[in-house]
């Protein structure tokens, strides 16, 4: 066995939240270490085009907007590493992780590992993912003025997405593999009475058409009553089928609400373990926007910075 390697930050995720925390602690002279995970730099590594992140008027792929929040951690002494966390340790301080063998430890923690969109799974869907086929409006919509795009689900999520569609899509069509939605009574009635969005009960896709070249073209849609398929021309698809939150390493560790996003105390990162903070998506359902994970991630290190002064 290795010997512990002591730190006095140590950061698991590398997203927005977790290298605007590896800038502020590595500022703040706690010498953290980023354990970047599986997918470094996050969800935005898979968003092609990012406009709506402060200062960069004309926009930035993902994957270098990560590369420069990275550079920035790294200029001021924060040690990122590509290496994913398998277990952690929480019932005595210092706090416990392992990277495989490797052990670490520390007094204060911050969790960023995020969420993970919810995909259907088909092969199509990963190559145009990026290319015509997002998982949130919010970021994507905009590029879709005065076209035709389709959403898939029948939750909240679903509804939001497509509510918020119609202010640039001349048509959104919901895509609902069954007969009812199972959004609350509110959001349903606003979709169904919108002129904009027709539905698509009981059917899901089959396949996406397209290429990276061209970009996405159409669906192939199957009714799941009768076994018909038919092809839906569009020129993007949302999928809005949930998230989950990279969070099972933490099940039985730390406290987690139903749907296993982290619980933080009210106007704070503090988990319900003294030392141990949570920023980004891996705690916030509701917003999941860059800028509100990179906050978080702010807040999260001027937390920890606190507590590991009041040790």
């Amino acid at each position: 066995m290795n010997e512990t390697m002591k730190r006095k930050v140590i950061i698991i995720g590398s997203g927005p939240a977790g290298l605007t925390a590896a800038i502020y602690a590595a500022r703040g002279n706690l010498n953290p270490i980023v354990f970047e995970g599986n997918q470094p730099g996050g969800q935005l590594t898979i968003t092609t085009e990012v406009e709506n992140y402060p200062g960069f008027p004309k926009g930035i792929t993902g994957p270098e907007l990560m590369d420069l929040f990275r550079e920035q951690a790294q200029r001021f002494g924060a040690e990122t590493v590509f290496k994913n966390v398998t277990k952690v340790d929480f019932s005595k301080r210092p706090y416990k992780v392992w990277v495989g063998d490797e052990e670490y430890s520390s007094d204060a923690i911050i969790i960023a590992t995020g969420a993970t969109a919810r995909l259907l799974g088909l092969e199509s869907e990963k190559e145009l993912f990026g290319y015509g086929i997002s998982a949130c409006a919010t970021c994507d919509g905009f590029f879709y003025k005065d076209k035709k795009v389709l959403v898939v689900g029948g939750g909240d999520s679903a509804m939001e997405e497509a509510l918020f569609l119609t202010k640039f899509a001349s048509e959104v069509r919901v895509v609902h593999r069954r007969d009812e939605f199972r959004a609350s009574q509110i959001m349903r009635e606003r979709v169904l009475n919108h002129p904009k969005i027709k539905v698509h009960w009981n059917t899901v896709v089959e396949e996406f058409l397209g290429s990276k070249e061209s970009g996405l073209t159409g669906a192939i849609l199957k009714d799941t009553k009768t076994g018909t398929t038919r092809e839906e021309s569009c020129d993007g698809t949302f999928i809005a089928i949930g998230h989950t939150p990279n969070t099972s390493i933490f099940e039985d560790i730390i406290e987690l609400d139903d749907n296993k996003y982290i619980v933080t105390n009210p106007g704070s990162t503090q988990t319900n373990l003294p030392g141990v903070f949570a920023s980004g998506d891996v705690q916030d359902h509701k917003y999941r926007q860059a800028v509100t994970a990179a906050g978080s991630g702010c807040s999260a290190a001027l937390d920890a910075e606190h507590y590991l002064e009041t040790l």
